[in-house]
């Protein structure tokens, strides 16, 4: 769909001319007067106005508050053939994304357009983002400080909107439920439910009822009509997380409901139409679980038109201690313990872990450390992560550099083992480390590493 613009000037030429050169990019509309300006106040927003001062009718920098006022989220350029110093001070005090003065160069105002019209938008994602994430539980919200969580993050932004179904894949404990829940919140569907199925939890012989539904007297025990998860989550959103554990027979039925969007409920000869939202996940690298004969290939095409990969928290060490002080925060509030943050031996260890467990580990451990601490500080004593498992390179840690803070030390240091590890490879440096490239070379730059 096309961003809408609304260019306000009482020349016609101008007008013309405008939506002539910014017709093939946008859905762009005319208004001659104030008058037919303050009339289309009570329609849709526009993206964008391009608004003249000089006004037969009016003023357009009068006009300006009562725009921002109706239309807040609207970007607004303003044009003008007599420009002054305390004019485009005043449009820019007013709300104004820029100030132009007439006669204006045509590439100059359309690049202004898309910059504008690209800056609201990427205004509206983080307030959708915002929201969303304001409607997660504090025990689920997401820590997105490394450069792949904030990839994504984005990958998530784009594909929330549309209906079509999920795969999420990571090693357990990477946080795909939170992943399903964020996918969910910025969804369409947002406001229908969310109903989660682990198909690893539950016993072969239920799970095909409790995902389509059965009647009474299907099979012993069922002694009423019972609608499944399917059924359930019309309208809304179903999360099926180990689905490379589900029956290989059921996988079939379930492919037979994706594609055909109708669901029959065990016992039963009438199919329902089903309108929910299929997000799947698997802690399985797909290719193995289709080789091992634990998820049909057919299947896997089918939920895999969108697809999301978790990397382990080992490869992306930026958000291990924003994660750890953020479940500190919530388990030190929950056992009214004052403890308020890690000390600096605490703070190397957790960074240096592998964490074969992921988050999950993380968490379970922050939270015994909690309990556990005698003082206000986590130290290193009071973890239980063995010293073994720290780093995965045999070379031992050089020692810290006496010029840099503590975690400065650390972090150089994480670098030159890593850097060793990879002989020298930055690309393969920055993975490992879970932060973007640049960003790894800035701290090259920052620390004096000597690189090969």
């Amino acid at each position: 769909m096309k961003s809408k613009v609304l260019v306000v000037d009482d020349d016609a030429g101008v007008r013309e001319l405008l939506s002539t050169m910014l017709g093939d990019y946008y859905d762009v509309t005319q208004a001659e007067s104030g008058a037919a300006l303050r009339k289309a106040l009570g329609d849709t927003p526009p993206d964008l106005v391009v608004l003249d001062v000089n006004l037969q009718d009016d003023n357009g920098l009068d006009l300006l508050p009562q725009m921002k006022k109706r239309w807040p989220d609207t970007e607004v350029i303003v044009l003008t053939g007599q420009a002054t110093l305390e004019m485009a001070l005043e449009a820019g005090r007013l709300g104004a994304y820029n100030f132009l003065t007439k006669p204006f160069e045509i590439q100059k105002l359309i690049a202004d357009v898309k910059c504008a019209i690209d800056r609201k938008q990427q205004t509206e994602e983080n307030t959708s983002l915002r929201r969303a994430l304001e409607t997660m539980s504090g025990a689920a919200s997401p820590i997105f400080r490394s450069a792949s969580m904030q990839q994504v993050v984005r990958t998530v932004e784009r594909i929330a909107p549309s209906d079509a179904t999920v795969l999420i894949t990571g090693e357990s404990g990477t946080g795909k439920e939170v992943i399903s829940d964020l996918v969910h919140a910025l969804s369409t569907r947002s406001k229908g439910r969310l109903l989660k199925i682990n198909c690893a939890a539950i016993p072969r012989e239920l799970i095909e009822s409790e995902l389509f539904g059965s009647v009474k007297g299907a099979f012993t025990g069922a002694h009423a009509d019972r609608d499944g998860y399917f059924r359930q989550a019309d309208g809304g959103t179903l999360f099926l997380d180990e689905i490379s554990e589900m029956p290989i027979d059921v996988q079939s039925k379930l492919l037979r409901v994706l594609q055909d969007q109708e669901v029959r409920p065990v016992g039963s000869k009438n199919s329902y139409k089903t309108n929910c939202r299929i997000i799947a996940a698997t802690n399985r690298k797909p290719e193995d679980a289709i080789r091992d004969g634990k998820l049909r290939e057919d299947l896997f095409y089918r939920i895999s038109a969108l697809s999301v990969h978790l990397p382990p928290l080992r490869e992306r060490r930026d958000d291990i201690m924003p994660l750890a002080n953020a479940f500190l925060k919530r388990f030190a509030a929950q056992a009214s313990r004052d403890v308020r943050g890690f000390k600096p031996d605490a703070i190397e260890r957790l960074t240096a872990f592998d964490w074969p467990g992921n988050i999950r580990q993380l968490q379970n451990e922050v939270q015994r450390a909690v309990l556990l601490s005698e003082g206000d500080e986590v130290a290193a004593a009071d973890l239980s992560i063995a010293e073994s498992r720290i780093s995965a390179s045999a070379t031992p840690a050089p020692e810290l550099d006496p010029s840099f803070t503590l975690l400065e030390g650390v972090e150089r240091n994480a670098i030159i083992s890593t850097l060793k590890e990879t002989h020298g490879n930055k690309l393969e440096t920055a993975k490992r480390l879970g932060i973007g490239r640049q960003t790894l070379y800035n701290k090259i730059k920052a620390y004096g590493i000597e690189t090969p």
